[in-house]
């Protein structure tokens, strides 16, 4: 979640260094820090829920499962970000300036919330589309059962898949597997 921008120019180099050495998480964007907020209960259930449901169905995959506390780079607009959870199938690359930031996601998860929801499906979601390795972009709702999957076509076009409900079932076509919208909303507080 982002809160606001520090308003000081910052080269890539200088974000890195500021990164490394703080306690929380900023993304960075054409020249520009911004402060990342923490999720609420449900938010971080759902997140947590998703990389646990990930690690589980893609165990005997060579496809690793990362939470929220990976930075990717969207090398094509040095956007620096934490999505809240991404796969990557094959060999790691890293940033040529940080071998803490990968950038060849296979897919990538944003848990939506009021403040992000809207940044998540624009401009984040227009930055992601810039990643060659990317098949998918899963965002998913923290306070209803709701699920878009966002996948690229073999012509490179976008399209969606919309799963509802707690009975519905997300298909990952990148990562070959199904997983019941039930599993990632496993004790949300909502179904008190």
């Amino acid at each position: 979640m982002l809160k606001r921008s520090l308003a000081i120019h910052f080269t890539v180099q200088e974000y890195l260094a500021l990164e490394e050495a703080s306690e929380t998480k900023h993304e960075y964007f054409d020249g520009k820090i911004y402060n990342m907020a923490g999720g609420t209960p449900d938010h971080n259930l759902v997140a947590g829920n998703l990389v646990t449901v990930l690690n589980r169905e893609l165990e005997p995959t060579p496809c690793r499962v990362f939470g929220s506390d990976q930075r990717l780079l969207v090398e094509v607009e040095e956007l620096y970000t934490y999505p809240d959870a991404s796969v990557i199938c094959g060999k790691l690359e890293y940033d040529p300036e940080s071998k803490t930031t990968l950038t060849n996601p296979l897919m990538v998860f944003e848990v939506l919330s009021p403040s992000t929801r809207k940044y998540d499906r624009g401009d984040k979601f227009k930055s992601y589309k810039k990643i060659r390795s990317l098949q998918e972009v899963i965002l998913v709702e923290a306070d209803r059962p709701h699920v878009e999957v966002l996948r690229r076509t073999a012509r490179g076009e976008w399209t969606i898949d919309i799963q509802n409900g707690l009975d519905a079932v997300m298909i990952l076509k990148a990562a070959r597997c199904e997983i019941p919208l039930r599993q990632i909303y496993a004790k949300v507080i909502w179904l008190d």
